[in-house]
């Protein structure tokens, strides 16, 4: 092996082996993605193998999050930390042990009528037997039992019955009677009947004292737990992570004790409509329905189980049965499709899809408790995602905000050729903001991502065709939708919010509708919006075109392709008061524009022009690259403020025909940033 001396040491040269180092390249994104894969593995088998821990400690977290309101209301009447903390949680483990007491009351009351329904059971299920239902699945089931044991049905001979053994000879033996022998068994120890009694409800009392234990620990050190999630959350930034940790906090707190309230008023009003119905036991009914509906989707319905059977039980017909399904039938849809949206909204976070999901993993890992607990858990996690950078794939996986934003959602429909899904995409939008900040915050950021990816060569000729023909059907289908703000639009304030927070609603103020135009910028042609040579250009003009005209300016739309000399040697320009020059070309130097500009200034020396490079990416414009145009705008929302005030200060308009004002002078807007105003 040849070996070159570095330095005296003789090392080999990289430069001749560097095998290694590539090997060690390449295996380096496996163990990227297999150490976070460990990671969770770990936590996976640790809550599962620690449940007996880890379920107490959980439990104990979120009921601090349902009594953390109850001990500062304490706080505000001047009361010792320590006293709030201990009333707290001594009214709770009062309603706790009330509740426990009167479910064993209950459910022995239930044990000594089994007998007695499990007869009236019987009747009934002999009954139908009976009715022409059963007669019917009678029928069938023999039908069935022919068909599948035909063979069996025929005839087979009796075997020949076996000679019994002749009498053994010999005189006839006394029968001996048997001796009874009882065992009697030594009467138990006292401790021995107290272990038997109490070995039942240990576990319970065991777990329930280390959910006190842990509920008072942290209703005690509250704000010092705060400080360490902070300091483990990131402490660079405090201001940011504590309006973070006190909002998921004030979430949490909020959700739980709407939903505790919500069901413990379900369970409240299922045993009063039980009581009227006539079902024994509706106390043990209500409390079982109110702890069934923190099991989702299922909870309600399982929990109806339990009072129909003893309906079906204690009544000989089926009235009773039938009422009690129908007072479930009302309440349940009541409750979670019109008052729960009232009180609470979707301040859950959940996708339908991460509450089944969630549903399962915890009932795997915990068990009966695991499922009651899965919905507050998974809460739990996604509010730490939404604050949490480093869990941030939490909120994402499981929480009920969209995946993309409404930028790259546009994008993905109009790549795919869908417009009616562009345009319920619009019209979803605008039930939140003005027509002209949806084309300016997602249409336009939109076309940008199209033309980046144009000028990487990504894009095939029929994609680009698909995005202008769905382009033109959206620009035309929003023709007759008003510019201005939205009535009733900020009503669902967390949807508005959601909306803004990803872009889609900025604040941008709607352009009004300039007094006393004058006839000369409301004539057809008085703007004239010309597009650059990019693929989606025509799209961006036909935009500004449109908002324009809601503005009841003039405006024509002029294609590239009639922008060459040959063709606008037949321009009239007769009437012309503007001209805007509308590109979002991505990458490299738009020169073309400058030519076309030099062009327009040819045909058209009294007419100034407006130039629009529109791009959404600040970064992507050149330092040293200037538009030699008479206007420079960044945006739409510029380029439309400029057509405004060139119109305002026209010379024809009566209030300033003693000013006689040039319009490109009077206009002076540039856009910021490196591309500036031409000379």
């Amino acid at each position: 092996m040849v070996k070159r001396s570095t330095g005296g040491l003789g090392m080999e040269d990289p430069a001749i082996h560097p095998r290694p180092t590539r090997v060690a390249a390449a295996e380096r994104p496996r163990a990227a993605l297999a150490s976070p894969l460990i990671v969770w593995a770990i936590i996976v088998a640790g809550l599962y193998f620690g449940r007996e821990i880890f379920i107490p400690i959980a439990i104990a977290l979120l009921l601090s999050f349902v009594l953390g309101p109850l001990v500062n209301f304490l706080r505000r009447w001047r009361l010792p930390r320590l006293v709030a903390v201990g009333l707290t949680v001594l009214m709770t483990l009062g309603i706790v042990g009330a509740l426990a007491t009167l479910i064993g009351i209950q459910v022995a009351d239930l044990a000594g009528d089994v007998p007695r329904y499990r007869a009236t059971i019987e009747r009934k299920v002999e009954s139908l037997r009976h009715s022409p239902a059963g007669r019917i699945t009678d029928y069938v089931a023999n039908i069935g039992r022919v068909i599948h044991g035909g063979a069996s049905t025929e005839a087979k001979p009796e075997p020949p019955p076996k000679p019994k053994p002749p009498a053994e000879a010999g005189p006839p033996q006394s029968e001996r009677k048997p001796m009874l022998v009882e065992m009697a068994a030594s009467p138990p120890s006292p401790l021995e009947t107290a272990s038997t009694l109490l070995s039942p409800v240990m576990q319970p009392l065991a777990t329930t004292g280390i959910v006190f234990v842990v509920l008072l620990f942290v209703l005690m050190q509250r704000e010092d737990l705060r400080d360490r999630l902070i300091r483990l959350a990131g402490s660079r930034d405090l201001h940011r992570t504590t309006v973070a940790m006190d909002d998921a906090a004030s979430r949490l707190s909020r959700y739980f004790v709407a939903q505790l309230a919500l069901n413990s008023a379900f369970g409240l009003v299922v045993g009063i409509g039980l009581y009227l119905i006539g079902v024994p036991n509706p106390v043990l009914c209500g409390i079982v329905s109110a702890l069934m509906r923190f099991v989702p989707y299922l909870g309600a319905f399982i929990s109806a189980l339990l009072p129909m059977v003893l309906a079906a039980a204690i009544e000989p017909g089926w009235n009773m049965t039938i009422a009690t399904a129908i007072l479930f039938l009302i309440l349940e849809p009541l409750t979670g499709q019109v008052i729960e949206p009232m009180l609470y909204g979707q301040s859950t976070g959940l996708s339908p899809t991460a509450v089944l999901v969630s549903a399962l993993f915890w009932t795997w890992l915990w068990g009966p408790v695991g499922l009651l607990l899965s919905t507050p858990l998974t809460v739990c996690l996604v509010v730490l995602g939404r604050h949490a950078e480093h869990l941030e794939f939490l909120d994402v996986l499981f929480g009920d905000r969209p995946a993309l934003t409404p930028v790259q959602n546009f994008y993905q429909r109009i790549l795919a050729g869908d417009s009616e899904e562009v345009l319920g995409h619009a019209e979803l939008i605008l039930q939140h903001c003005s027509l002209s900040s949806y084309y300016e915050d997602v249409v336009l950021k939109a076309l940008e991502l199209a033309a980046r990816d144009a000028a990487r060569g990504v894009l095939t000729p029929a994609q680009k065709s698909a995005m202008r023909g769905t382009l033109s059907e959206l620009i035309d289908d929003l023709a007759d939708r008003a510019d201005g703000p939205v009535e009733g639009a900020r009503k669902d304030k967390e949807a508005a919010d959601a909306c803004e927070a990803q872009g889609a609603c900025s604040p941008l103020p709607v352009h009004p509708i300039p007094n006393h135009l004058p006839e000369t910028w409301t004539r057809e042609g008085a703007v004239l919006c010309i597009s650059g040579r990019g693929f989606l250009d025509a799209a961006a003009v036909a935009i500004l075109a449109q908002i324009l005209a809601k503005r009841g300016i003039g405006a024509r739309t002029m294609p590239f392709a009639e922008t060459a000399s040959v063709h606008l040697a037949e321009l009239e320009p007769k009437g012309a008061r503007l001209a805007c020059v509308v590109s979002i070309a991505h990458g490299g130097e738009p020169q073309h524009l400058n030519r076309l500009i030099a062009r327009l200034r040819e045909r058209m020396p009294a007419v100034p022009v407006l130039a629009g490079l529109w791009l959404a990416d600040e970064g992507q414009r050149r330092p040293g690259f200037t538009l030699d145009a008479d206007i420079v705008s960044g945006s739409l929302h510029e380029a439309v403020e400029a057509v405004l005030a060139a119109a305002e200060a026209d010379p024809a308009r009566p209030a300033r025909q003693d000013s006689q004002p040039d319009p490109a002078a009077a206009v002076a807007v540039a856009a910021p940033g490196p591309v500036g105003q031409g000379a």
